[in-house]
């Protein structure tokens, strides 16, 4: 009877994958076995000189730098990321980070942070979409690693136009000073870890890093969900 009543109810509510949006088994989470065997992924936190960490060479020293996704106009790591993003998939942020979590725990450095800390949204933004998406993904890796996630640590200070269809100087311009580091005495001598959902120029993550390094004896590591390649 229980069976039944669940392929009845997939009749009206089907379990669809969030990357292609075909149905779905209901061992599958979010996501098809197919989809989830051809996500391209990049393997960044196998080496420490990657794409990623080439990001923010000659501009801000880094620990550790990946993405766990190669994201590109059209493939199906940018329909997930829209998702999440914009079609309230918060969950799927979740699940996402903790699968990377369960690998970035073979990278030592990383698996001995003592903080993860999501890119904040401003307060306005946050509340029309109801989570910040790198929150979600911090959950995940937090449940994955053992890692406590600080959510008021960095704070935004000031709401700023979309990231997108910017160059890189006119996107670092958009954010410089923007963030704002709370309790520093908390992270002092600390290794944190700075949370993205995608990693394109950089500009934000940047920001980020520039207010968290003013921190006492403070080292920084960035992981993000996918990269994106100019």
């Amino acid at each position: 009877m229980k069976k039944y009543l669940k392929d009845l109810l997939g009749l009206f509510l089907p379990r669809l994958c969030l990357a292609c949006g075909n149905n779905r088994f209901d061992h599958e989470e979010y996501i098809c076995g197919l989809c989830w065997l051809r996500l391209p992924r990049t393997r960044f936190h196998l080496e420490t000189d990657n794409p990623v960490s080439r990001v923010f060479w000659g501009r801000v020293w880094l620990e550790h730098a990946t993405a766990c996704f190669y994201y590109s106009k059209g493939n199906k790591v940018q329909h997930l990321i829209h998702q999440l993003k914009y079609k309230g998939h918060q969950e799927l942020g979740v699940f996402l980070g903790e699968k990377y979590g369960k690998q970035l725990m073979k990278v030592p450095s990383l698996a001995g942070a003592d903080s993860l800390i999501p890119v904040p949204l401003h307060p306005k933004k946050q509340r029309k979409r109801g989570y910040n998406q790198s929150e979600a993904i911090a959950r995940g890796l937090a449940a994955a690693m053992g890692i406590e996630v600080l959510t008021e640590a960095l704070v935004r200070s000031r709401a700023t136009d979309t990231q997108t269809r910017k160059n890189r100087y006119t996107r670092w311009k958009n954010v410089e000073n923007i963030f704002v580091v709370k309790d520093s005495g908390k992270l002092a001598g600390k290794h944190v870890i700075l949370i993205d959902d995608v990693i394109t120029t950089g500009s934000t993550l940047e920001a980020c890093i520039q207010a968290v390094q003013q921190i006492p004896g403070v080292r920084v590591s960035v992981v993000a969900l996918a990269y994106a390649s100019l």
